[in-house]
């Protein structure tokens, strides 16, 4: 399969591209052509990620002679991490090197960098631009694209945020191969959401290939994350800000970022996807929307992969009163994301609470 750069449109203008490469040879010159030449530029990393990919790349900018101050900036590592303070610490960095409004920050991580260095971005100076260059699954295929960023606020999911699109988001499809099998895992509930809410021949693809998905075969890894970031810019395109589609992306995270936070985010981010796209799944069989058969078939296919157990004791109706606090909450309803068929979501706003107590029964019972 042939990968081509990815141009994302806003009111059908082009606003940054999406680059698939396979190093980070070619990212002095992207910025360049940016025109940052002669511009302060600050990687903004986390300490993992860091630790494997930060110093090459500043060597590589400091190299090309190019920028007028390369500098780093890292956070620990975790979701936890991911929050005002840490912004507050990464303004003071920038204050101190004297960054101004036309240079530039580099979000170098997953989701967590990349939604924080964005909001960090948003509101330093009223705004800078930031480039994404996300390094695993999860923000390659989702988190990178579409200028969502925020940071949580007293352990409240993406409470505090804004919307502020990259003017780049260079992906280096090696640094997959860097991801322990939890991280992969968790990227893969992203990418299984693409399939259901949106694209049933490529859900059914990634059944299909599940094996050689799974053992990080390249071509399949590559395809994956180019027909993902297709369904993400479509989506993008059509509801930039979020006011309708592009709802649709939520499908698994209600009770997904509720489930987060019950289990004080010891669970990542996309394990909790997938086992909230199983229970927005159980609503809607139980809401007569979909067959057994096809409930049977999701559950199967997120089963695959090893997601985490759950304790038989969890309390649910902790977890229920989590959502009440979820950002999708609209008046005293909750912006549900069901299915229709494999590929056919839609917003449901009658989703009750006992619907939600009966999902998680059913999904303990071992649906």
């Amino acid at each position: 399969m042939l990968i081509k750069d990815l141009t994302v449109h806003v009111d059908d203008k082009p606003v940054y591209n999406i680059t698939f490469q396979n190093s980070y040879d070619n990212l002095p010159v992207s910025i360049e052509e940016l025109g940052f030449t002669g511009k302060k530029i600050c990687i903004v990393s986390e300490t993992n990620v860091a630790s494997i990919f930060l110093d090459a790349i500043l060597v590589s900018l400091k190299t090309s002679e190019k920028f007028s101050k390369v500098v780093s900036y890292v956070f620990n590592a975790g979701e936890e991490n991911k929050n005002l303070d840490v912004v507050r610490d990464l303004y003071e960095k920038l204050i101190i090197e004297k960054f101004d409004r036309n240079d530039l920050l580099i979000a170098l991580g997953g989701g967590v960098t990349g939604d924080l260095t964005g909001f960090a971005a948003a509101t330093y100076l009223r705004g800078i631009d930031f480039i994404q260059v996300p390094t695993s699954l999860l923000s390659q295929v989702d988190s990178s694209i579409g200028g969502k960023t925020g940071v949580d606020f007293a352990s409240y999911k993406n409470m505090v945020g804004a919307f502020h699109m990259p003017r780049l988001v260079y992906m280096n499809q090696n640094s997959l191969k860097t991801l322990d099998k939890r991280q992969f895992i968790s990227g893969m509930g992203e990418v299984i959401k693409h399939g259901l809410i949106l694209d049933k021949d490529y859900y059914n693809w990634l059944k299909d290939n599940y094996e050689k998905i799974n053992s990080y075969d390249y071509d399949s890894l590559c395809e994956l994350v180019y027909r993902s970031c297709r369904i993400k810019r479509i989506v993008v395109e059509e509801d930039p800000t979020e006011k309708g589609k592009r709802a649709l992306l939520n499908f698994g995270h209600t009770l997904g970022h509720a489930l987060e936070k019950y289990m004080n985010f010891e669970l990542l981010h996309g394990e909790c996807v997938l086992i909230g796209s199983i229970l927005a799944s159980i609503i809607s069989y139980n809401k007569g929307n979909i067959s057994s058969e096809t409930l049977n078939d999701i559950v199967t296919a997120i089963k695959m992969y090893d997601i985490p157990s759950l304790p038989l004791d969890i309390d649910i109706d902790k977890i229920i009163e989590y959502t009440r606090n979820d950002k999708k909450v609209v008046g005293d309803k909750i912006k549900f994301i069901l299915l229709k068929d494999i590929g056919d979501a839609y917003i449901d706003m009658e989703v009750t609470a006992e619907d939600m107590k009966k999902a998680f029964k059913d999904y303990l019972s071992g649906i």
